[in-house]
């Protein structure tokens, strides 16, 4: 089964990842060496650093980017999606985060960045916006957040999950966000593994990264649904715990 990678910067001209259109098909021409053929689009959605990002602009860039792979007889097929800063996720209205979802339409989940600097009220709330309005949440790279994540339970105890960096796992971060991306994936509160790639600065990949999880012990089964089931399962069927009907604040934001 090939690898999922549903964190990964690769859409180009956008955000501080892939800056030309000829960077972003190099770095498919090694995912698809390396057997990663379903890759999410998720450029930042953080207006405070790039505040030029049209979300109604990205299917087209994706587009045009995935004509350009296949124009290489590449086998990497592009996914929608964006990576979302808390502060945006409290004021983008629901018509915009539909943009940037990934998953069904039935169970639609979004990509939350957990803040560098710490968790604090305001990105309990926007946790509690996002669920309200029926989106589940993948949490990116918790292990890179300063101080302790324990905030982070009563939002994994409610559906929310969690993805670890290959590059914290690698050490490219220092030691305390590789020993937190160590023990999140031995003691199983990690659920999925993703690149967080920045083509031409930042290249790890998921095949890295499931040799590291071997690495540290993880069973070839475990690092299996890390890298590639679990993050397949999101793909196609979403994250029904936190996925539901239509809701007020959705049918408000929608008018």
């Amino acid at each position: 089964m090939p690898y999922v990678d549903l964190h990964c910067h690769i859409l180009p001209g956008l955000d501080d990842g892939a800056r030309t259109l000829d960077s972003a098909v190099r770095y498919a021409r090694q995912l698809d060496r390396e057997d990663v053929l379903d890759v999410a689009t998720t450029s930042h959605i953080k207006r405070s650093h790039f505040p030029h990002i049209d979300l109604h602009e990205l299917a087209d860039r994706r587009a045009e980017l995935q004509d350009a792979i296949h124009a290489e007889g590449l086998n990497v097929t592009l996914h929608p999606g964006g990576e979302l800063a808390h502060e945006d996720a409290l004021e983008l209205p629901d018509r915009d985060l539909q943009l940037i979802s990934q998953g069904p339409k039935h169970a639609p989940w979004l990509l939350l960045e957990c803040p560098f600097a710490g968790l604090n009220e305001d990105f309990d709330a926007a946790v509690e916006r996002l669920t309200r309005l029926g989106y589940g949440l993948l949490l990116a790279h918790p292990e890179r957040v300063r101080g302790p994540i324990d905030r982070l339970r009563p939002h994994t105890d409610a559906g929310a999950l969690l993805q670890v960096n290959v590059s914290s796992l690698l050490g490219s971060h220092g030691p305390a966000p590789q020993e937190v991306a160590g023990k999140l994936v031995t003691n199983g509160r990690a659920y999925c593994l993703a690149s967080d790639t920045h083509p031409g600065s930042r290249e790890e990949t998921l095949p890295l990264g499931y040799a590291a999880l071997r690495r540290l012990g993880v069973s070839d089964v475990q690092a299996f649904r890390l890298t590639q089931s679990n993050p397949r399962f999101l793909l196609r069927e979403g994250n029904p715990r936190l996925a539901l009907p239509e809701t007020e604040d959705r049918a408000n934001s929608a008018r």
